[in-house]
């Protein structure tokens, strides 16, 4: 039997054995990920596993190993690093350095990732989506200093409307820094120099060229611009995420320039021919006017114009004269009317009776006396006659007699 070691030594040995394989410090590793854990430090553990066998391993700061890509459980990749032993744990594990999907480049799928990441909240919406301008003044543009984009832009900006203004803002429009620099020169313009519409763009170039139009840091800034933006990156063929997040996708920089600022030239064309079809109207209805004008001078009332109004007078003076013939008739008819109430009132005068010899009684207070029971021996009453008053004692009443 053998010399007894320690756990350690162990441990150890394995250690170095492992450590000084060539081929074990720089290994290329096929496998489909598993338990993927991402942690705030950046680092992330996860498994690699195939039919036969699983490997753990461990990516330090994996955000700042270049991915572009969200590794996610159930992915095919192929995973470069080292393989070492973790001593306090008795395990070896694959230090991944280098990490692409298998089947598909990491570019394609951190596109499509982002793409449906930011789909879902909605920054690709047609209804977000502003109207460009229809007659700008001044058009931001950025983009590099150098290159063709910026001379195409110009060139058919001023060829069809002269007037308009451009206002640069350079970036850089790839590299490390460019996406950062792209969403900067959007905010600039919506922040502190206001403009018509902007114009978001580069050249054609490799899926890599491209990349920092695909960035979440531009798409976000297009995104949220106040200004209309055409996006125009790449050739014909180039499709990127700042194109769906844009207002308007170019499919080339001449082309966005020319959605951008309205041909000058089809513009006074199109108002010379409004300006001749106006012409045309209105010397038509002028024409139309004058023939009416014409014709009504033609008819006998304009040959005679006081044959309107004589007419007019007569019916006038007719009218008037029934309606003083009407006002009479009404007057008199009111009149032995009111005749024939008069006659009937002085039928009913008091007077009138008094003046054929009747009289009226009434007692002491005033009241009228109309019957005997109504008084009585030693009252006084007064008698009142057509021409006066008569003051009388009651000596005697009878009763009973009626007339």
């Amino acid at each position: 039997m053998g010399a007894v070691h320690s756990v350690g030594e162990v441990t150890k040995w394995i250690r170095n054995l492992i450590a000084g394989d060539p081929i074990l410090r720089n290994v290329m590793v096929r496998g489909e990920i598993s338990n993927f854990n991402a942690y705030r430090s950046g680092h992330a553990y996860f498994t690699l596993k195939d039919k036969d066998a699983c490997l753990k391993c461990v990516m330090f700061s994996w955000r700042d190993k270049g991915l572009r890509f969200q590794p996610k459980d159930g992915m095919q990749v192929i995973a470069g690093g080292g393989i070492r032993v973790y001593e306090v744990g008795g395990v070896y594990q694959l230090y991944v350095e280098t990490m692409v999907p298998e089947g598909t480049g990491d570019l394609a799928l951190a596109f499509q990732q982002i793409k449906e990441r930011l789909a879902a909240e909605g920054l690709f919406a047609e209804a977000h989506k502003k109207p460009l301008p229809k007659f700008p003044a001044k058009i931001g543009v950025v983009t590099s200093l150098s290159g063709a984009v910026l001379r195409d832009i110009y060139r058919v900006s001023k060829r069809r409307f002269p007037s308009v203004q451009l206002v640069l803002y350079p970036v850089q429009v790839q590299g490390e820094t460019s996406a950062a620099e792209v969403a900067a020169g959007v905010r600039y313009f919506n922040e502190r120099h206001p403009v018509d519409v902007l114009i978001v763009g580069r050249g054609g170039g490799s899926a890599e060229d491209l990349w920092s139009f695909n960035t979440e840091e531009v798409v976000r800034a297009i995104y949220a611009s106040r200004i209309p933006v055409i996006s125009a990156v790449g050739h014909e063929t180039d499709y990127t995420l700042s194109d769906m997040a844009a207002d308007v996708r170019a499919a080339t920089p001449s082309q966005a320039a020319e959605l951008a600022v309205p041909d000058a030239r089809e513009l006074l064309s199109r108002i010379s021919g409004l300006s001749a079809r106006l012409s045309g109207a209105r010397s038509r209805w002028m024409n139309a006017k004058r023939m009416k004008f014409l014709m009504c001078l033609r008819r006998k009332a304009m040959a005679t114009p006081t044959r309107i109004t004589d007419a007019k007078r007569a019916r006038l003076e007719s009218a008037a004269k029934a309606l003083s013939i009407g006002v009479w008739q009404r007057f008199h008819e009111k009149q032995q009317r009111l005749d024939q109430t008069l006659d009937q009132l002085e039928l009913l005068n008091p007077i009138r009776l008094l003046r054929r010899g009747y009289g009226i009684v009434e007692d002491e207070k005033g009241k009228l006396v109309r019957s005997a029971a109504g008084t009585k021996t030693g009252d006084r009453l007064t008698v009142i006659l057509a021409d006066g008053r008569v003051r009388a004692n009651v000596t005697e009443v009878e009763r009973g007699g009626k007339i």
